[in-house]
């Protein structure tokens, strides 16, 4: 999801769930960057030796990754309390693509309410600031509270590659997932989809690989440079070995 659609939706879900779903407030209240005395205009400087007042030079602001879906959903458990006032706890567990993933949330995927009374969200995180070595998946997990609502027939949670959705609630989701993680790819000869692989020999089939996944062989030139922490790279020699493997 794009950083500005982000805090629209929650803005959007936080009007939805007063509704009847779910209650969140905020709250913002800038004070004006130039304070001024009613009534009186600010002072005006003209005439030899006076020139205009100089803006301080801009203070470069600190950036930070955006947050990203994480590669997978695994499970998602709506739970319902007994107790008064009743609640509905979203528990979802998933798998980012590598080491380095942090601060797991559940997030709207659009604004408003749902039409089919299902409420769509994502499994993100904020992801690393560098390549990373493929070692295998990393099991995240996050919990969201909503406050029970009738109106409300389930939850979908997506992440990069799947969703999980769960209907009625409460109720538990679950996938079974079969996808090579790529922690010991490397040594092993790469299979292309449809390719045959030569016999009594380790080998890494494309098709069980994650869906995003970019293959640089030996011959290859690297034309595309934009970096993505959910793609899986891989480098060949010339015999289709695997000689490197990493998330973007």
């Amino acid at each position: 999801m794009h950083a500005l659609a982000r805090p629209l939706a929650l803005f959007a879900l936080t009007a939805l769930m007063q509704g009847g779903t779910m209650g969140f407030a905020f709250a913002q209240n800038a004070p004006p960057a130039h304070p001024s005395v009613p009534g009186v205009a600010p002072p005006s400087f003209s005439g030899p030796g006076w020139g205009p007042e100089e803006e301080p030079a801009p203070v470069p602001e600190s950036t930070s990754p955006t947050d990203l879906p994480v590669l997978y959903v695994t499970s998602v458990e709506v739970l319902r309390t007994s107790a008064e006032p009743e609640v509905d706890i979203v528990r979802v567990t998933g798998l980012a693509a590598s080491e380095g993933w942090s601060v797991p949330q559940l997030v709207p995927t659009y604004a408003g309410k749902p039409f089919d009374g299902v409420l769509d969200l994502e499994l993100i995180a904020t992801p690393p600031d560098q390549s990373q070595s493929a070692d295998g998946f990393v099991p995240v997990s996050a919990i969201l509270e909503l406050e029970h609502s009738s109106s409300l027939k389930g939850v979908r949670v997506r992440g990069s590659e799947n969703a999980i959705a769960v209907k009625p609630i409460p109720g538990t989701g679950q996938a079974t997932l079969s996808v090579n993680g790529c922690g010991d790819c490397i040594g092993k000869q790469f299979i292309p989809e449809g390719g045959t692989a030569p016999p009594q020999q380790s080998v890494v089939r494309q098709q069980d690989l994650p869906k995003l996944l970019r293959v640089i062989k030996a011959s290859d030139g690297v034309g595309d440079t934009e970096r993505d922490p959910n793609r899986l790279t891989l480098i060949l020699d010339d015999n289709n070995t695997i000689v490197e493997a990493f998330w973007e």
